[in-house]
């Protein structure tokens, strides 16, 4: 908040967040609880939604996420405990719903191991080996970009694994192609959530599985996987995101603040264009010694890759007799990711000292400096879960919009369409995909009739998926936007403004083919609409901007 009226601006907000508190407690006060087992009257409201809404506003305004985070977090913890002060000071900080409770330290676990592995790839000359190898291999920046898809599509297990390690092995990369670390973190970004959620093999699949109502199989025949699966053509939002980043690469694509972003990369050198500069120093890649090859950071993530699926698979009791299928819709995530990670770690420490290419003092180096490196993420991460636990859990936000689509079954046929905008606004205000599945899916199977409207069930469930991965995308509290910007090594309010436009365009485009969908019901029909009306829309964009950008050429050349 470096502007006097930013300054000003936030200042204003709090103040304004305040008197609204103050009128609410008075307002509110000795009023029902309308949810049962709820602690507070406001849950189940409207009211419910208000912390999050706090907390995006100010991270907007001020382009500052700690403070932000936190007072949204305060909001909340002062709503459930109906404004009592030292009770809101004990729920925030250690209650059931507080910071403790609420963070998941399998996963922190999990990113700090990622960090100890990508700082030891740096220094035994890995990194620096892949960069050689892809200066010489990948010759251009839309072969950068994609090259950077596909690691993406490639790592489809898990959306904080896929940010990281995409993040780490192609930094160098576009550092060299002079792509921004806005544009890497969207490529990121719009990568690891889509492919996740289109990948009938992940921990998303597992979650959305997990979310159908126990007696689907017995009334319908058919499992929660296989009700993913067909859903999957259908999921708008996820595809065609991954058509949107293939044509802005081929095309070269840009618009909104990310064409500020590439202009300065390409033409100054500049590749963070704000005074930000995230992980300062950690971007400068050390050579290792001389024999150290590209296989010094494929064989290591192809051993993280391989050993996180066993992890997860081993959690979801793959070794005890369950199916592959059953293992992955049963596992636990973050459990079978520390398992994983930790033996990839443990082969790498292993692999470079075997190499030779790191002495044993300087690869301990790496323990404190990696774990460093994701301080940042893991703070904002644990404010973020427990934002989305005190809305979901102590506010009831899933009851309220429970109630807010009811009556809406009259409109069967564009009822997809409107999932998908309830969903986005779920996954903007709360910041988390998974969340929004976990209210919307049961939602959705209640409404339709699982024999004779099975291809409208179909497409609702896909509708739900991709509004909570849209809203998911524009939130500047989800957890893998956050990852993303980490992956990138990207300023985090960078890659949410830059990458917003680009989620809007996509969310519109989905929005309108889904309405189609719900008329139609035709899966290869409406999904050839859908790609075609993404890609008219992206040449009718790049027609725009090379108009404008060619009137203020014009511009300039007339006022000299």
């Amino acid at each position: 908040m470096e502007k006097k009226s930013t300054k000003i601006a936030y200042l204003v907000a709090c103040a304004v967040v305040v008197v609204l508190l103050v009128v609410l407690g008075f307002a509110y006060k000795g009023a029902p609880i309308l949810v049962e087992d709820a602690a507070t009257p406001f849950a189940g409201t409207v009211w419910s939604l208000l912390p999050p809404v706090v907390a995006i506003a100010l991270a907007l305004i001020s382009k500052e996420v700690y403070s932000s985070l936190f007072i949204g977090c305060l909001v909340g913890a002062l709503l459930y405990t109906q404004f009592n002060p030292w009770n809101t000071i004990v729920e925030l900080m250690s209650g059931d719903l507080g910071i403790v409770a609420s963070s998941d330290f399998s996963i922190v676990l999990f990113l700090v191991i990622l960090g100890i592995m990508v700082d030891l790839m740096n220094k035994g000359g890995g990194s620096a080996a892949f960069g050689r190898w892809a200066k010489k291999s990948v010759k251009s920046r839309c072969g950068a970009q994609l090259l950077t898809m596909l690691l993406g599509v490639l790592i489809f297990v898990d959306d904080y694994f896929n940010c990281l390690t995409v993040g780490a092995v192609m930094r160098p990369v576009t550092e060299a192609h002079k792509i921004s670390r806005a544009k890497l973190a969207y490529i990121i970004d719009a990568t690891a959530a889509p492919i996740c959620m289109i990948a009938p093999v992940s921990s998303w699949a597992a979650a959305v599985a997990s979310y159908v109502p126990e007696n689907f199989s017995d009334v319908t025949g058919r499992s929660g996987i296989e009700l993913f699966i067909n859903q999957i053509p259908y999921n708008y939002y996820c595809l065609l995101t991954l058509v949107m980043i293939i044509v802005i690469s081929v095309l070269n694509i840009d618009f909104g603040p990310m064409l500020t972003h590439e202009y300065n990369a390409q033409v100054k050198g500049d590749l963070f264009t704000t005074p930000e500069r995230p992980f300062a120093g950690d971007d400068e890649y050390e050579e290792g010694v001389t024999k150290s090859s590209v296989l010094d950071l494929i064989v290591p993530v192809a051993v993280l890759i391989v050993s996180c699926i066993v992890g997860l698979i081993y959690t979801g009791g793959f070794f005890d007799g369950a199916s592959f299928v059953d293992a992955f819709a049963d596992c636990s995530a973050g459990a079978g990711l520390c398992i994983g990670s930790m033996i990839a770690l443990l082969f790498t420490f292993v692999w470079f000292w075997l190499r030779g290419l790191i002495s044993f003092e300087k690869s301990m180096e790496s323990i404190p400096q990696g774990f460093i490196q994701m301080i940042a993420p893991v703070l904002i991460l644990c404010l973020a879960w427990t934002l989305c636990s005190l809305t979901r859990y102590g506010l009831y936000s899933a009851d309220f919009v429970t109630v807010a689509m009811g009556g809406a079954g009259a409109l069967m046929n564009i009822l997809p369409a409107v999932i998908f905008i309830i969903g986005a606004f779920i996954g903007f205000s709360t910041g988390t995909s998974w969340g929004t599945m976990g209210i919307m899916i049961p939602i959705v199977c209640s409404v339709f009739d699982w024999n004779t409207q099975w291809e409208l069930l179909v497409i609702g469930l896909a509708a739900a998926c991709a509004g909570g991965v849209a809203g998911d995308h524009c939130s500047p509290i989800s957890d893998t936007t956050i990852m993303a910007s980490a992956g990138a090594h990207c300023f985090h309010l960078n890659h949410v403004f830059t990458q917003l436009p680009y989620a809007a365009t996509v969310a519109v485009v989905s929005f309108v083919s889904f309405l189609i969908a719900g008329f139609i019901q035709n899966v290869v029909i409406c999904l050839v609409i859908a790609v075609a009306l993404m890609i008219g829309t992206l040449l009718v964009i790049k027609s725009v901007v090379a108009k404008k950008e060619a009137a203020k050429i014009a511009e300039i050349a007339a006022s000299k």
